[in-house]
């Protein structure tokens, strides 16, 4: 008589990074004295200079959570942005970039995914040049600082956002959805993004390649909500374009925390999550981790 053995259940994870889990200077929101502020981790350079953090404790968090979930860091960054950004702990497998448009496989791009995407938005949507040409034929110069294509499946412009005319971006918006294309602002950028490209999509071929039996999400901007409604739970921070307008979903956790804050309590919370005995944090970090 043959025996099976049980199999382990397998917990993937995919987290937005940018205002997620890491933080820009300007995006750490530090309310407290100086003496009191959070010793920080750089974890991307950029021109030879310091851009983006973490919290150590933070660090600390997510080095435990990718040596024991399926950790797919999840991405609108180009491949060549993401590749700046060295996180703690083992490398992930998985990553996933261009919001859905590249899924890397230690550090590869997978040829597979990349022909079933080009597909895609060739039979649904609109071509990039078509958007790309009305984008320049629309903005004006006085407020558009840059325009730039990425991984050449999307878009997207850099603004001057004081300057930006009210309702333009709702006119765009209005344009783009019957050609198949979403509109998204966050912060001085202006996303035009193929409508099948998602990270959703992305995330379920992760999930159905690892076997996973549970994913967990986070994010905080609009290109993240079909992230986190895909996921059998999500966490959104207290701040970002998802805490502006206001945005809910069932089984998705709304945070209070705001800042640099926010990414160490998403990570706490993936790690509960994980394993809701709370066995995967050890000592004072377990009681942290109390609702």
């Amino acid at each position: 008589m043959t025996t099976s053995v049980p199999v382990p259940p397998v917990t993937l994870v995919a987290s937005d990074l940018d205002r997620t889990l890491i933080y820009s200077a300007a995006a750490l929101q530090l309310p407290m004295p100086d003496e009191q502020a959070p010793r920080l981790l750089c974890v991307e350079v950029y021109d030879r200079k310091p851009l983006s953090y973490m919290t150590e404790q933070a660090a600390c968090l997510l080095d435990e959570l990718a040596r024991t979930t399926v950790f797919v860091p999840t991405t609108t960054r180009t491949r060549e942005q993401y590749r700046r950004i060295h996180l703690p702990g083992p490398a992930p497998r998985y990553a996933i970039c261009a919001n859905g448009g590249h899924l890397l496989v230690d550090g590869v791009a997978d040829r597979d995914w990349q022909a079933q995407v080009a597909a895609r938005l060739a039979d649904e949507c609109a071509s990039l040049d078509e958007v790309r040409a009305h984008l320049l034929a629309t903005a004006d110069p006085a407020w558009l600082l840059k325009e730039r294509v990425a991984e050449n499946v999307f878009a997207y412009l850099v603004v001057d956002r004081p300057a930006l005319p009210e309702g333009w971006v709702g006119e765009l918006a209005a344009w783009a959805d019957p050609r198949g294309w979403t509109v998204s602002l966050q912060g001085r950028k202006i996303y035009a993004v193929p409508k099948p490209l998602t990270k959703s999509a992305a995330m379920h071929e992760v999930a159905r390649r690892c076997g996973a039996t549970t994913t967990l999400a986070a994010g905080d901007s609009l290109l993240d909500a079909d992230l986190l409604t895909a996921a059998d739970h999500g966490w959104r921070p207290g701040h970002g374009e998802l805490a502006d307008s206001g945005w809910g979903a069932p089984r998705v956790e709304v945070l209070p925390q705001r800042g640099v804050a926010a990414g160490e309590e998403i990570l706490r919370r993936f790690l509960r999550a994980a394993d809701p005995r709370g066995g995967l944090l050890r000592g004072p970090e377990r009681l942290r981790t109390a609702p």
